[in-house]
């Protein structure tokens, strides 16, 4: 049994998609189907993948601590990833699915700290000051300083096996 045969989806903007069922679920577990399809995607390209030792990130990937986050293409256009905080990890993984594509960029945190973290709340006021994203990102028109940590999936588990190397794990060889 798989993730999809558990989930359906009457999106019918989405229908013949491979990723139309996830599209029917509820924010929460579309995040939590995300974290899944992330660390099997990983794995499957020969990157350990462990549960988080703590609460500050979602996972061990390759020796990286790992957030990951996922988003589902919006019917306005664009991906939008959140939230990002300032905790102890990493790397930050985003994977996006769009009708019949997949996109996925690897961030460092200190990339994150230059251009999202403190510099694009997601909430307004008072409850803008510790969460932060990255809203109506279209792959075709990423910014700049995003460019060269993925959109293609191909990319992206370069630059995270480059990543982990530094590291000095990738996991299984």
């Amino acid at each position: 049994m798989t993730l999809q045969t558990d989930c359906a989806t009457d999106d019918l903007a989405w229908e013949g998609s491979p990723f139309a069922w996830i599209k029917s679920r509820p924010s929460r577990l579309r995040g939590k189907i995300g974290g899944q399809l992330a660390a099997g995607w990983c794995a499957a390209r020969g990157l350990d993948v462990t549960a988080a030792p703590d609460c500050e990130c979602d996972r061990m990937i390759g020796g990286l601590r790992a957030e990951v986050r996922f988003s589902a293409w919006s019917a306005q256009g664009g991906y939008t990833f959140q939230p990002f905080r300032d905790q102890r990890y990493d790397v930050a993984v985003c994977l996006g699915v769009s009708p019949f594509d997949a996109h996925c960029w690897v961030i460092p945190k200190d990339v994150l700290m230059r251009h999202v973290i403190e510099h694009t709340p997601q909430h307004t006021g008072a409850r803008g000051r510790d969460t932060f994203w990255i809203h109506a990102l279209d792959p075709a028109n990423a910014p700049d300083w995003l460019a060269s940590y993925g959109g293609r999936l191909k990319r992206a588990i370069v630059v995270l096996r480059k990543l982990a190397r530094r590291r000095g794990t990738t996991g299984r060889p």
